[in-house]
C-alpha cells in the first residue's frame, strides 16, 4: 500500500501481481550465488528448478521470465508440428489474455471448449471434437486447463474431473498442460499437495509474481525430455537469461515463506465477499458459496443502469462526506480502492499478500459507502431483480 498524496490512501486490489518483494526476498537477491544460466551454471536457478520439480512431483523444471512464456513454451513443445491443434477453455488465460501467441509464434490452432462456471468443460465435447484421422484436418495434440481459474473467480478445479481428463488424454495420446499460475492457491484451498493436484498433467506452469510476491518469474515443470525441449524453445523466444539467480532467489523465498500464508488472503477474500453480499443491495451480488480462493467477483444486476466502469471510477474518488465518517485512515486520509472489470457487469477484487487487516477494513468501509450510494442513486424496478 502507498499514499498517492497527502490526502488519500490507496488499496490496490486490481491483481495479486501488484505485490512488492519482501525484505527477505531483497536480502536473498542481493546475496544470491550467481552463474550463467544459459550454460546451466547458475546455482540459485538450479536450486529453484530442483525445488519446483520436487514440489510438483515431476522430473525437472525450467525458470522462465513470465507465465505467458511458460504456457507458450508448453504449447510449442507439445504441438511441435505446425498446424497442430490445442484445446483450451473459452475463458482460459491462454485463450483470452496471451495475444494468440500459440498461433502467432507457434503455428498452433487454438480451439476452445465451453467453460462451465467451475472452470471445467465437458470431456464428452472434447471427445466429439478430436481430430487427426482425416488428412483434411489438423491433428489434435494437447489440452490446456487452468487451476485456479481466474475468470471463473479463482475456482479450484474438481480433482475428480482433472483425474478423469488425465485418463482421457492418456487413452487418446494427448498432452495435458496445466496453467497453474495460481496453483499454490488451489493447493492451499484444497489442503492437498500440489504434486497430487498435477499428477495427471504432462506439464505445469506456476507463477512466482502472482500472489507469491516475487518481482519476476515463472517456472515450467515436466519430464526430463519435455524440459530439454522447453529449454531450447525458451532460448528461441528470447527467454534465456544469464545471471538469473538474482531473480530466482526471490522465487525461492516466495515458495518457502509466502506460499504457506496464501490462506490468509483467502480468508480476507471471504470476509469481503460475505460483507458485500450481506448488504442485500439489489444492484450488487457475490456468490459467496462459490468463493474458493483470493478472487472476489462482484456482479451488477443486469438491468441496473450502472456499469462496472462507473463503479470503479467512483471507488477511485474521495468525497468530503466519506472522510467525515469511518471511511478514512487513522491519519484522516481518504481511501481509494482499485479493482478491475471483467466485463460491463463484473468487478474483480483480488486479495494478496500485501493486504493486511487494516487495508481490508478500509476497503470494506469504502465499498459499503460507495455501493450504498450508487444503489440508492440508480434504482431499478423490483420486478426487474434477478
Amino acid at each position: 500500500m502507498s499514499n498517492s498524496n497527502n490526502t488519500t490512501y490507496i488499496v490496490d486490489l486490481r491483481s495479486d501481481t501488484v505485490t512488492k518483494p519482501t525484505k527477505a526476498m531483497k536480502h536473498a537477491m542481493v546475496n544470491s550465488a550467481l552463474g550463467d544460466d544459459v550454460y546451466g551454471e547458475d546455482p540459485t536457478v538450479n536450486a529453484l528448478e530442483s525445488k519446483v520439480a520436487t514440489l510438483l512431483g515431476k522430473q525437472a523444471a525450467l525458470f522462465v521470465p513470465s507465465g505467458t512464456m511458460a504456457n507458450l513454451i508448453a504449447v510449442m513443445v507439445h504441438c511441435n508440428k505446425r498446424g497442430s491443434e490445442a484445446f483450451a477453455g473459452h475463458l482460459s488465460h491462454i485463450y483470452k489474455y496471451e495475444q494468440g501467441g500459440a498461433s502467432h509464434l507457434g503455428g498452433v490452432l487454438l480451439s476452445t471448449l465451453q467453460n462451465k462456471p467451475d472452470g471445467t468443460f465437458e470431456i464428452s465435447e472434447l471427445k466429439r471434437r478430436l481430430r487427426g484421422s482425416d488428412l483434411h484436418e489438423p491433428i489434435s495434440s494437447m489440452i490446456a486447463i487452468e487451476n485456479t481459474h481466474n475468470v471463473c473467480g479463482g475456482k479450484v478445479l474438481p480433482q475428480e474431473w482433472v483425474d478423469e481428463l488425465g485418463d482421457f488424454c492418456t487413452d487418446h495420446g494427448l498432452a495435458l498442460h496445466m496453467d497453474g499460475a495460481r496453483l499454490l492457491d488451489a493447493a492451499a484451498y484444497s489442503e492437498c499437495p500440489a504434486a497430487r493436484l498435477v499428477r495427471p498433467c504432462h506439464s505445469i506452469s506456476i507463477c512466482f509474481s502472482k500472489g507469491l510476491s516475487a518481482p519476476v518469474g515463472s517456472a515450467l515443470a515436466g519430464s526430463y525430455h519435455f524440459i530439454e525441449q522447453a529449454r531450447r524453445v525458451r532460448k528461441m523466444l528470447g527467454g534465456g537469461m544469464r545471471q538469473a539467480g538474482v531473480l530466482a532467489a526471490a522465487a525461492v523465498v516466495a515458495l518457502d515463506e509466502v506460499a504457506p500464508q496464501l490462506h490468509y488472503s483467502h480468508k480476507r477474500a471471504r470476509v469481503l465477499a460475505t460483507t458485500i453480499q450481506g448488504l442485500f443491495l439489489p444492484t450488487f451480488s457475490v456468490d459467496v458459496a462459490g468463493l474458493h480462493t483470493n478472487i472476489v467477483l462482484v456482479r451488477l444486476a443486469a438491468r441496473s443502469p450502472l456499469s462496472a466502469d462507473i463503479v470503479l471510477q467512483r471507488l477511485a474518488q474521495v468525497c468530503l462526506a466519506e472522510t467525515q465518517g469511518d471511511c478514512k485512515t487513522p491519519n484522516d486520509e481518504g481511501v481509494i480502492v482499485k479493482a478491475v472489470c471483467f466485463d460491463s457487469k463484473t468487478i474483480r477484487f483480488t486479495l494478496h499478500h500485501d493486504i493486511n487487516d487494516e487495508d481490508l477494513w478500509l476497503t470494506i468501509m469504502k465499498i459499503i459507502y460507495v455501493f450504498k450510494e450508487l444503489d440508492a442513486a440508480n434504482p431499478f424496478k423490483a420486478n426487474d431483480k434477478e
